[in-house]
């Protein structure tokens, strides 16, 4: 069985808290950017085992298959919690209660502003939309942008909404 203690090192060293900002989908109809929030961690595809205890210690999630077909990377296989009330109710919860011992704090607090925000429609609003592109714009980069330096790797974009 698996301890508080062992999900958050794990969390701290292969997790992540994520969100992402999708454009409306103009073919439905929609007018409103949607918001993803995603907590997950990703293993190789022979630690698939750990995940599913993972599950089973949350009692909730799900464990998908990710093809990797960059060069010196293995195939993987991710847990993930993305409905909004469980990240509410549950997996924050969890965190607040066992706190991240790495950087990762800084994105998870970045995260719970997000997720709230998303729940309360936010999103639906320019303002708010703004605010939740701010946070998210703070997130992964662990501060290095704040010292002129560059973050490669983030995909960080100006959303357009609409007046």
């Amino acid at each position: 069985m698996l301890t508080s203690d062992y999900i958050v090192g794990l969390t701290d060293g292969e997790g992540s808290f994520t969100a992402y900002i999708r454009p409306p989908k103009k073919a439905h109809g929609s007018k409103n950017y949607r918001v993803e929030c995603h907590y997950y961690i990703k293993l190789r595809d022979d630690d698939r085992p750990l995940l599913d205890n993972v599950q089973k210690f949350f009692g909730r999630g799900v464990v998908v298959f990710q093809k990797e077909n960059r060069p010196n990377h293995h195939h993987a296989y991710r847990f993930q919690v993305n409905n909004l009330e469980e990240l509410k109710n549950h997996i924050i919860p969890f965190f607040e209660r066992h706190p991240l011992q790495s950087k990762k704090i800084r994105d998870f607090e970045l995260f719970k502003k997000i997720v709230a925000a998303v729940i309360k429609k936010g999103h639906h609003t320019k303002g708010g939309l703004e605010k939740i592109q701010q946070w998210k714009s703070k997130m992964h980069g662990y501060g290095l942008a704040e010292y002129g330096k560059s973050v490669r790797s983030a995909r960080i974009w100006k959303v357009r909404v609409p007046e």
